[in-house]
């Protein structure tokens, strides 16, 4: 992984290219004050200060030089607008002209984020460092870098190289790291004490065994939390089988659980003051004689029965074991995140996740720090007429509504029935997936929603 505490570092005078920021609305006056060769070069780069425009202008000396770098506000930097010149400019070290980064030192570091496990590399000839005026920030920013690209690693991996044992490395990584300890579930005593995940994941091969992976760590005696993650590393659909259109990405099925890892790591990196409890039943959806099938009965370990109408419905039947698990230990706090619904990416695009609370304080929190972060979320409702739709014939409740109707919903609805209404949960229905590139986010495995939970954590904790 990139080493990002090495690409932002604290400025103590060093040589470095000057970077100045330049808007559309104040273009006309920053041209104005700059010299008729920088002007002519200005011209010949057709540089106008719109945001992601670079030009790499003449200095004093023969040998100097520096670049204008163009964003939408230049008295009020966003995440991003520092993230086409991480990608763009030679290697070296630069420093903004009057003003540090703030938030923009984010898109820096991930400007230079590459997923090269499996070819070279496409930009071999070095790194761009960027010197801060702001030294304390240094280490949350780089913290934040690291954990975001932790998601994109684990979401880009296949399943051959990211099975629910390679998850389970991921977590002790983690946990060696940091001090916590790991507990995995597994075997029989996963089919006895958690039946819808060993259900799940029963048909896969030997090595994709299915099992929970738990971690724990902090003082007993702060405030409980607790962070589910969806680990389905891969979904065929089960005996629904998707079609191959369906099946391509299903790699990043496990994204939710990478999103829970990425939060996890954050808290006990930053040695937030709360007990936690991470959980991230890890599965694959496979095919075989013993799948569980549709019309099947599962039971679950809060002792309610499922009825399965679709074995694609498969992340809701873990995430209810693990719920169901965390609540024995009485959270104050849940999240979950889970790559859950095509409904959701119908409603609102793969940009943009839905998150589902049943507390309001929590949900207006989580709200405005998506917003704080430029990390967006959308709150949807627990809709609670909507769960005549899950109700069976036969069993205490269905896995999946049928007509096709408020998918996102159902699903988050299902969810609830393993968390009770004194625990303040929230729901991420993330899509951790990024169809098309953008400056600093690559097309393939993204973060999308985890900075804001993890700023709703450091109002709460810190």
């Amino acid at each position: 992984m990139t080493d990002f505490a090495s690409l932002l570092i604290p400025d103590k005078g060093q040589p470095a290219v000057t970077l100045q920021l330049v808007d559309k609305a104040g273009f006309d006056g920053w041209l104005s004050g700059q010299s008729q060769r920088v002007k002519t070069a200005v011209a010949a780069q057709s540089f106008a200060g719109k945001a992601n425009e670079i030009a790499v202008l003449p200095g004093d000396a023969a040998d100097e030089w520096f670049a204008a770098v163009g964003v939408a506000d230049a008295a009020a930097l966003t995440p991003w607008c520092l993230a086409r010149a991480a990608e763009r400019l030679p290697a070296g070290f630069y420093r903004l002209d009057g003003q540090d980064a703030g938030p923009a030192a984010l898109g820096w570091l991930l400007g230079q984020y590459r997923f090269d496990r499996y070819r070279k590399a496409d930009d071999p000839v070095g790194v761009r460092v960027l010197l801060s005026g702001e030294p304390a920030r240094i280490a949350d920013q780089a913290r934040i870098a690291g954990a975001v690209a932790l998601v994109r690693d684990l979401v880009n991996t296949p399943t051959e190289d990211m099975g629910p044992r390679n998850l389970q490395d991921a977590a002790a990584a983690i946990a060696k790291a940091g001090g916590a300890t790991l507990t995995v579930t597994e075997g029989a005593d996963l089919a006895r004490d958690y039946p819808m995940i060993h259900a799940v994941g029963r048909a896969a091969e030997k090595r994709n065994a299915p099992r929970l992976i738990e971690l724990v760590w902090g003082n007993p005696d702060h405030p409980r939390i607790a962070i589910v993650g969806k680990g389905v590393c891969f979904d065929s659909g089960g005996l629904d089988i998707k079609p191959a259109s369906g099946m391509r990405l299903m790699k990043k099925d496990m994204g939710g659980g990478a999103h829970a890892l990425a939060l996890a790591q954050l808290v006990i990196a930053a040695r937030l003051p709360v007990r936690l409890h991470l959980l991230v039943p890890a599965v694959e959806n496979a095919i075989a004689g013993n799948a569980f099938r549709p019309g099947d009965i599962l039971a679950s370990r809060k002792g309610l029965s499922v009825e399965i109408g679709n074995t694609d419905a498969e992340g809701r039947l873990i995430l209810g074991d693990s719920l169901a698990r965390a609540v024995e230990d009485a959270p104050e706090l849940i999240v979950d995140f889970a790559t859950l619904t095509g409904a959701a990416r119908v409603a609102l695009g793969p940009d943009l996740p839905a998150m589902f609370a049943n507390d309001e304080s929590l949900a207006a929190d989580l709200l405005s720090c998506g917003v704080a972060e430029d990390d967006p979320l959308w709150r949807m409702p627990l809709w609670a007429p909507y769960a005549d739709m899950l109700k069976s014939d036969v069993a205490d409740i269905g896995n999946a509504a049928e007509g096709g109707y408020a998918g996102a919903i159902t699903a988050a609805l299902f969810l609830g029935k393993f968390v009770p209404e004194t625990i303040a949960w929230a729901h991420f229905d993330t899509f951790a997936w990024r169809p098309s590139a953008k400056p600093g986010r690559p097309k393939g495995g993204d973060a999308l929603g985890l900075r804001a939970a993890w700023a709703m954590l450091r109002q709460r904790y810190s």
